[in-house]
């Protein structure tokens, strides 16, 4: 049964008007009766919301203004479930792959002509995988396709999110994408394979493999005008049925001696370099992460400012790297 606080939240949406709290509410009294073993209700509760949905029982689908939730403090259950913050950053600020700006690239010119696209009723890119190694940029291109496009970035709280509890996630997850179609943004799901893991994993239990469903259903049925991003470290752990769900999958990888020494040189650009050797250096780097290389630039720079010297020494770069490497292989 719902407690006293749930009836008072659901009579003052109601009384305000607030259709969309409304909805939202009996979503999480659906969930509430699901814990509690009232699954027949559970699922009749859902049942009507998704019928009110669909006939327009919110104030965007009777035809009436969008009330956006306010992106600098998402409010009630949203709170817990988006991080949300106005990124300056654009795609320029990156040393990256050719492959990976081509297809960076290509999100941004479709998202700038989506109008155009949509009188040949065609739909942009919206729905992006990223995956690749820890270090190499994941993140900070979802900052910088946020920043490219003024738009906010929206980062999913997966602590928030995921539960124990049968159907409570997934009632969440519709939360958040219902938070897509009211604010246009970048929402950004990283660590990915938190939720979307292999069905028929030995791990798997009942409630993950219901929470995948769900986001593969909302994924699937999304038409909001947001971008979607999921970013993964571990591309393996990922189920094979959410491939074909995204528009576009981009891989990024280690930097090769060329992109190495192009990081170094634009991380070391307030300094004086002095007489460096940068193909030593760029194969000192050899197999590590765009992030490690710019730490260890980092160390090599505050160790010249701290001694009071215009120029970073090569000997003092090329141990930093060495100990970079050899904090990731212990």
């Amino acid at each position: 049964m719902a407690t006293a606080e749930q009836l008072k939240a659901l009579l003052e949406s109601h009384l305000e008007g607030d259709d969309d709290r409304f909805l939202s509410l009996i979503v999480q009294l659906a969930a509430h009766a699901a814990r509690q073993g009232h699954g027949k209700l559970a699922q009749e509760l859902r049942g009507l919301v998704d019928k009110a949905r669909l006939a327009g029982g919110s104030p965007a689908g009777r035809g009436g203004s969008r009330h956006p939730v306010p992106v600098a403090q998402p409010r009630g259950e949203l709170a817990s479930l988006l991080l949300a913050s106005y990124p300056k950053a654009k795609l320029g600020d990156l040393v990256l792959s050719s492959e990976v700006r081509a297809h960076l690239d290509r999100v941004l010119l479709e998202q700038r002509q989506r109008e155009k696209l949509a009188a040949r009723a065609l739909h942009p890119r919206r729905k992006v995988l990223l995956i690749g190694p820890p270090g190499t940029g994941k993140t900070y291109s979802a900052r910088a396709l946020a920043g490219e496009l003024h738009l906010p970035l929206f980062t999913v709280l997966l602590d928030g999110l995921i539960t124990k509890y049968m159907g409570e996630t997934a009632a969440k997850l519709r939360l958040v994408f219902d938070a897509a179609v009211k604010t246009r943004g970048v929402y950004l799901f990283d660590e990915f394979d938190a939720l979307g893991g292999e069905r028929g994993n030995p791990n798997d239990v009942g409630e993950a493999r219901r929470t995948l469903n769900s986001f593969l259903q909302f994924l699937e049925q999304d038409e909001s005008e947001s971008i979607l991003l999921a970013a993964t470290n571990h591309v393996a752990l990922l189920d094979r049925a959410l491939f074909r769900r995204f528009d576009d999958i981009i891989e990024f990888t280690l930097p090769d001696e060329k992109l190495a020494i192009d990081v170094m040189k634009a991380r070391l650009v307030v300094l004086e370099p002095g007489r460096l050797a940068w193909r030593t250096l760029g194969r000192a780097a050899a197999g590590l992460s765009y992030a490690e290389i710019v730490k260890a630039c980092d160390d090599a720079a505050k160790e010249a400012v701290l001694h009071d010297r215009a120029e970073v020494s090569q000997k003092v770069l090329l141990a930093s790297l060495a100990r970079r490497r050899d904090s990731r292989q212990s």
